[in-house]
């Protein structure tokens, strides 16, 4: 039976509140919860944002979780302000927009993140596929390891589609719209590769290549964007319109 994740967000707000008071900066939902692709399979994954922490704190809210419903299937990210607002700013592209505001905003934090930033976001996530595949291929050849591949492609995706129309789609299956061909591709194969009980040996080369050519070519991207082979689109003040 899947959560009523509007009950308990309520409930987990309240208890965390009364907890830490005006300690909280920032409560969010992520993770399929957040995307609205949640089944009864799906964590919570909930972030919580204090104005610091310390181990104490963890304790106490370790504590909290443990009497709430659904404990076992809650995960998520746990900081303080000051560290977050230090933390890699291309790791913070994708960590705000994924983010649902339950209370507060993460608004200041999007503002110091820059083009060059979702750049090497997207360059670092393309080099950690593609080292990833590569190895399958030619080590595990595991059809569950390439559809985990293809999961996070999917991710890669939501920030290339971003850096291209200065949108950021949260529902991935929303995505095709906003991609330009090559990009749509990888979000066909994926959600194929999703639907398929077993891969057979013909079609994880067949996926394994598609991806495996499709990263390399973002490796290099910022060549192929000097030499004019890719036009990208990124418009700062589209900002605004995306909250």
């Amino acid at each position: 039976m899947k959560i009523d994740i509007e009950k308990w967000l309520r409930d987990y707000t309240d208890a965390v509140k009364r907890e830490f008071q005006n300690r909280v900066w920032f409560i969010g939902l992520q993770g399929s919860y957040g995307r609205g692709e949640a089944t009864e399979n799906s964590d919570i994954d909930v972030v919580l944002i204090l104005d610091t922490v310390s181990f104490d704190d963890l304790t106490v809210y370790s504590g909290l979780l443990d009497k709430l419903s659904n404990r076992d299937k809650v995960c998520g990210f746990v900081s303080g302000k000051r560290e977050i607002e230090s933390w890699d700013k291309a790791d913070l592209f994708q960590f705000c927009h994924d983010a649902v505001p339950v209370y507060g905003s993460l608004d200041e934090l999007l503002q110091t993140v820059g083009e060059e930033d979702i750049k090497r976001a997207i360059h670092t996530g393309a080099c950690n596929l593609y080292h990833a595949c590569v190895h399958n291929a030619v080590h595990e050849k595991s059809g569950e390891m390439l559809g985990e591949f293809y999961k996070a492609a999917a991710f890669l995706l939501q920030a290339i589609a971003y850096l291209q129309r200065g949108v950021f789609e949260r529902k991935q299956e929303n995505l095709p719209a906003i991609l330009m061909p090559e990009e749509r591709a990888i979000w066909e194969a994926r959600w194929k590769l999703k639907k398929e009980s077993q891969v057979s040996e013909v079609r994880f080369a067949e996926l394994s290549e598609l991806l495996i050519d499709w990263t390399a070519k973002w490796i290099v991207e910022d060549q192929r964007e000097a030499n004019g082979e890719r036009k990208l689109i990124f418009e700062k003040e589209s900002r605004e319109g995306l909250q």
